[in-house]
């Protein structure tokens, strides 16, 4: 098996970044999602409801970030280093994360693309937030709750070939919003990988748990259109545990460089 494909998020829900070598730290892939967008209470935006947010492409530079978006032009905003402020990933969650505000140049130029109010908010530092959905994630970024989601890509094949029999069109694995893809494993091998550790390259991980996929992966990653696949094949095929499964969550172990092409090694499964 091999590393096929390294993607990360700079601002949570914006178009990937795709990269031949990365750097994994303790909470995931550096500058990923250390950026989100918040409404006026303070709560996170998200495909789930604001799909323009595909649409939106975000590059880190040395201590700042670079917006760009259709009919928009680009604007460059540095590293807050003003007060904190206290947000949410989700309403329904309780606990809160200190993140720092980009300023209103930034929330003027993204309430203009959103056409809503919001702010764009910094996680300067990642071990403040340990909202994980489990008790082995010791921190993450502004991800939902795994510091690295991973994708087998003959898994995709198979969801693919679920949705040719039904008369509906493949959709790509960006569908599903990894940070690495693995080519060269039989389809859904990565159900046995759980409880156990993989490396990659130079670096290490646990597979905590199987992910369980929502309404985003029936969003088309280039043009913000809705559908209803391929979630709906996911409910006939892959309802497991009333969740509808699709890749592995990593939580990283010895953080390292990993690199496309780099030789992916099951340990203690």
């Amino acid at each position: 098996m091999r590393l096929g494909s390294i993607y990360t998020y700079p601002v949570k829900g914006c178009h990937r970044v795709s990269h031949d070598r990365a750097r994994v730290e303790p909470w995931g892939l550096a500058g990923d999602r250390r950026w989100m967008i918040v409404d006026t209470d303070g709560v996170g935006v998200t495909q789930r409801e604001t799909a323009a947010l595909v649409l939106l492409d975000a590059a880190v530079q040395p201590g700042a970030l670079r917006l760009a978006a259709p009919g928009r032009r680009e604007i460059t905003i540095q590293e807050p280093s003003a007060y904190e402020l206290e947000v949410k990933i989700f309403k329904s969650r309780r606990a809160t994360v200190p993140a720092r505000p980009a300023g209103a140049a930034a929330d003027e130029w993204l309430s203009d693309f959103l056409d809503r109010p919001v702010r764009l908010v910094f996680l300067h530092d990642p071990t403040a937030h340990t909202a994980g959905a489990s008790s082995s994630v010791d921190t993450v970024t502004f991800a939902d709750a795994y510091p690295l989601l991973l994708a087998n890509a003959a898994s995709q094949d198979a969801v693919n070939d679920w949705l040719l029999e039904s008369g509906d069109e493949p959709v790509p694995i960006t569908r599903f919003r990894p940070n690495l893809v693995v080519e060269g494993a039989r389809p859904w091998a990565e159900d046995d990988w759980v409880g156990g550790r993989l490396r990659i390259g130079e670096a290490t991980f646990r597979a905590i748990s199987l992910c369980d996929r929502c309404v985003v992966t029936t969003i088309d990653q280039e043009t913000a259109e809705k559908g209803k696949q391929p979630l709906r094949a996911l409910g006939q095929h892959r309802n497991i545990d009333q969740g509808l499964m699709f890749g592995l969550n990593l939580v990283p172990e010895d953080p390292a460089a990993v690199a496309v092409g780099d030789d992916v090694e099951l340990l203690d499964v």
